[in-house]
C-alpha cells in the first residue's frame, strides 16, 4: 500500500516520493504490485547505508543523551527504526514531510516521532479530521491526542484548529460540541465546554466561536430561532469535540456509512510536517495525508 501510494503521489505530480527500506525488498514488493522498479523511478533510502546516517546519529544523540540513551542506542535507532530515520530526514531538511503509521499503532508512532521532532512552541499537538459533504467542508478536532480534555485544553485545541483552517483558506467559525444546549441539561462534560467558552471570552480570540451546543444547532442556522444571542455569523465549520471518544466515533461513523469523504486525522502542532496513517491504511488514505 505504501509503495502504491508513493507511486501515485509522484505520478500525479504532487512531489517526489522517498521510500525508506532495503532496496531488494522494496523492489520485490514493487514487482508484486505490478510496478517495474526501473520505470517507477521511486527513490529508495536504506537507513543503515545512507551517507547521512552519521549526521542523523549526531543530531538524535544530542537530543536523547540526557534521558538515558548511549551513542550505540541512538545508532541502533537510526539503523533499525524507520520512524527515527525518516523523522531525522525531515528535521535536518533532507525531506519536506513524512508519512508513517501503516504498520504500527498511532500512540507508538507519535512517541517515536516526538523523540526527533519538537512540538511547535506556540501550538498544540492535535488530530483534525476534514469532512466533505453536501457542498460543505467541516473540520473536527481533537480526533486523536487528548482523551478527556479540560477547559484549558479545549481552548488550545480550538486555537490550533482555527489556525490550521485559516492556512487551508477558510475563515473559522468554531462551535464547541456537547449533548447540552447552553446549559440544558447540565453535566460534567458540558461544564468543561462552558468553561472553555468563558476562558475564550476572557482572553479574546481572533475567530468566531460559540458553545456549548449539539451539531444541529451548530450547522443549521434555521434551528437557532430560540437562541438569538448566538455569535456565529453562519453555520459552524470547525467543531470542537468534548472528548476523543465522541470525535473518533462520529468521524468513523460518518466514514463507515458512506457518502461524505473523511480526510485525516491530520496531525497538527509539530514544527515539521509529519502525518500518521491508521494501521493497515488503504492506498487512498495514505495518498490523502501525503497530499495534505
Amino acid at each position: 500500500s505504501v509503495i502504491r501510494a508513493a507511486y501515485a503521489f509522484q505520478n500525479a505530480g504532487l512531489g517526489s516520493a522517498i521510500l525508506i527500506g532495503r532496496q531488494d525488498l522494496v523492489h520485490e514488493n514493487m514487482v508484486s504490485v505490478g510496478l517495474v522498479p526501473s520505470e517507477a523511478k521511486l527513490e529508495i533510502v536504506n537507513a543503515r547505508l545512507s551517507h547521512r546516517n552519521p549526521a542523523y546519529v549526531d543530531y538524535l544523540y544530542e537530543r536523547l543523551q540526557r534521558i538515558g540513551y548511549l551513542p550505540r542506542d541512538v545508532q541502533r535507532l537510526i539503523n533499525q527504526d524507520r520512524n527515527a530515520f525518516g523523522a531525522s530526514m525531515v528535521a535536518l531538511g533532507d525531506a519536506d514531510g513524512m508519512v508513517t503509521g501503516v504498520t504500527r499503532a498511532f500512540d507508538q508512532v507519535l512517541e517515536e516521532v516526538l523523540q526527533v521532532v519538537d512540538p511547535a512552541p506556540d501550538g498544540r499537538i492535535i488530530g483534525m479530521s476534514v469532512v466533505l459533504a453536501k457542498g460543505r467542508t467541516l473540520f473536527i478536532a481533537d480526533t486523536s491526542i487528548t482523551e478527556m480534555p479540560e477547559a484549558e485544553d479545549l481552548v488550545e485545541i480550538a486555537k490550533e484548529a482555527a489556525r490550521a483552517v485559516r492556512v487551508l483558506g477558510y475563515e473559522p467559525r468554531v462551535a464547541f460540541m456537547s449533548y447540552s444546549t447552553f446549559g440544558n441539561p447540565m453535566g460534567l462534560r458540558s461544564d468543561k465546554v462552558r468553561e472553555a467558552v468563558a476562558l475564550l471570552d476572557e482572553s479574546g480570540a481572533d475567530f468566531e466561536y460559540e458553545g456549548e451546543m449539539p451539531p444541529e444547532l451548530a450547522l443549521e442556522p434555521e434551528a437557532r430561532v430560540n437562541y438569538p444571542f448566538m455569535r456565529l455569523s453562519g453555520p459552524a465549520n470547525v467543531l470542537i469535540m468534548p472528548a476523543i471518544h465522541s470525535a473518533a466515533i462520529s468521524t468513523q461513523l460518518i466514514q463507515s456509512l458512506g457518502g461524505p469523504t473523511v480526510i485525516g486525522r491530520i496531525l497538527l502542532g509539530l514544527t515539521r510536517p509529519v502525518q500518521i496513517c491508521p494501521v493497515s491504511a488503504a492506498v487512498s488514505k495514505i495518498l490523502q495525508v501525503a497530499t495534505v
